[in-house]
C-alpha cells in the first residue's frame, strides 16, 4: 500500500493523530524537499527526495512489497497533486490518502469566498495565459513567485487591469502574508518580492462572461474568420466533448480553436495557419480568452510533431493537394472531420470525399438586414458548404 500524507505549511502541528501515527511508524518516505523538511524529529524513516523527472521514479515504489510505502505532499494530494498521480499509476486499490486542508480551502477561508462557486487554475504546469478570465473569480496556484506578477501582466495587458489579486503566500504557516491590489498594480512590480509558496485569488474585472458563441468583434482578425452564425452551427457539427483536442486546419483567426476551448472542461486544440501574422492574431486571441491552443505552422507539414487530434476542422486550404488525406489519416478511429468551403473548387473537393467516405453535407445561407434608401433589404453572405465525416 502506497500512503500518501498531505502536510500544510503549518507542518507536524497541523496533523491529525492518524497522518502523525503513519508517518512515526514510517521506515522509508518520499516527498519533494519542501515537504520533508517539515518532518520533525518523531519521524525516524529515511526520507527520499523525488528526482526530476518524476514520473520515471515512481515506478521504482512498490505497493505490493512488505510494508506500506509512505509519500508526503502539500496540503490535499488529490487537488492537483501526486495522489491523483499515483493513483492513475497504480490504481485506487493501492493508495491511501490521509489529506490536510488544501490551499484552496484556505484560500477561500482568507478571501470569504465559497468554495464551490471559486474556479481552481493550476499554473505549476499550464502556461499562465490559461489562467485568463472574461470574469469570476478563481483561485490559482502558482508555479513560483512569477507567477502572481505574469499573470497580473496578462490580464491588464488584455483589458483586465482592474481585477483584484490577493496574493497569499505561505498559508496555514507562521509566515503567512495576504496582499490585495489591482492587477494593474501587481504588474507595475510595485508590490515587491513574492514566496515561490503561494496562491493567487482573482476577482476577474470586468466582468463580461458570455456563454454564447461570440461576436466577430471579439477576436482580433483580418477578415479572416468563421462568421458569428456559421460558427455556431460548427460547433454543434464538431460536437466538442470534456478533454477532447481539436486540430483547426487553416485556422484564419483561431475562432473555431478558442470556441472549442471555451465550450468545455478541458478541450484543447492545435491551430495551423500559413500566414505569420495571422498565426501572431492567433496568439493574440489564444491570451485574450485563456485557452490551451497550440498555434503552428502551415499544414500538413505542421502536423508532425503536434499531439494526436479528436477532432479536425478544415477552414482553409482544402484543394492543397493531400491535404484531406493528410487529414483523415492523422484521425483516430471514430474521430470526428467537418469542413466549411465557400468556393467551387473546394465544394466540388468535399462532394467528391463524400461520394467515396459517406458522411453528411449540409448547405448554410445567412442573410443580414441592411438599409436600401429608407427600407429594409437583405443581403446574402455566401453560401458555406459543409461536410461532416466520423472516420470508421
Amino acid at each position: 500500500m502506497i500512503v500518501v500524507v498531505g502536510i500544510g505549511a503549518d507542518g507536524m502541528s497541523g496533523l491529525g493523530a492518524g497522518a502523525r501515527a503513519e508517518l512515526a511508524g514510517a521506515t522509508l518516505i518520499y516527498g519533494a524537499p519542501r515537504q520533508l523538511d517539515l518532518l520533525d524529529d518523531t519521524v525516524g524513516a529515511q526520507r527520499r527526495s523525488w528526482p526530476s523527472p518524476l514520473l520515471p521514479a515512481l515506478e521504482q515504489l512498490d505497493p505490493g512489497g512488505d510494508g506500506d510505502v509512505h509519500v508526503v505532499a502539500s496540503g490535499d494530494p488529490l487537488l492537483h497533486g501526486i495522489g491523483a498521480t499515483l493513483i492513475r499509476r497504480f490504481g485506487a486499490d493501492a493508495v491511501r490518502v490521509l489529506p490536510q486542508v488544501s490551499s484552496v480551502t484556505l484560500a477561500c477561508a482568507r478571501m470569504g469566498w465559497s468554495v464551490q462557486d471559486t474556479e481552481v487554475i493550476s499554473l505549476v504546469t499550464a502556461p499562465v495565459h490559461t489562467a485568463v478570465r472574461r470574469g469570476g473569480r478563481a483561485v490559482v496556484l502558482s508555479r513560483d513567485g512569477n507567477s502572481p506578477v505574469t499573470l497580473a501582466a496578462l490580464l491588464a495587458d488584455t483589458g483586465r487591469g482592474d481585477s483584484e489579486l490577493a496574493v497569499l503566500e505561505q498559508l496555514g504557516g507562521p509566515g503567512e502574508r495576504r496582499r490585495v491590489a489591482s492587477a494593474r498594480d501587481w504588474a507595475d512590480g510595485a508590490m515587491g518580492d513574492i514566496d515561490d509558496l503561494n496562491v493567487v485569488a482573482v476577482h476577474y474585472l470586468p466582468d463580461d462572461r458570455r456563454y454564447q458563441v461570440l461576436p466577430d468583434e471579439a477576436f482580433a482578425h483580418d477578415g479572416q474568420i468563421t462568421k458569428q452564425g456559421i460558427r455556431a452551427v460548427t460547433l454543434a457539427a464538431l460536437g466538442p466533448r470534456p478533454g477532447e483536442r481539436l486540430w483547426d486546419v487553416g485556422s484564419g483567426s483561431g475562432s473555431i480553436a478558442v470556441e472549442w476551448c471555451r465550450s468545455g472542461a478541458a478541450c484543447t486544440a492545435v491551430a495551423f495557419e500559413r500566414s505569420e501574422q495571422r498565426r501572431a492574431r492567433i496568439a493574440a486571441n489564444v491570451v485574450a480568452f485563456g485557452v490551451n491552443v497550440e498555434v503552428r505552422g502551415p499544414a500538413p507539414a505542421g502536423f508532425d510533431g503536434a499531439a494526436e487530434p479528436s477532432v479536425i476542422f478544415v477552414g482553409g486550404g482544402i484543394t492543397e493537394p493531400g491535404l484531406l488525406d493528410a487529414c483523415f489519416d492523422r484521425l483516430p478511429a471514430g474521430g470526428r472531420l467537418v469542413a466549411n468551403v465557400v468556393t467551387a473548387e473546394s465544394e466540388a473537393a468535399v462532394i467528391d470525399r463524400h461520394s467515396t467516405l459517406g458522411g453528411q453535407l449540409r448547405r448554410f445561407q445567412h442573410y443580414r438586414g441592411e438599409p436600401i434608401g429608407g427600407f429594409t433589404g437583405f443581403r446574402p453572405a455566401y453560401p458555406v458548404t459543409q461536410w461532416a465525416v466520423v472516420k470508421p
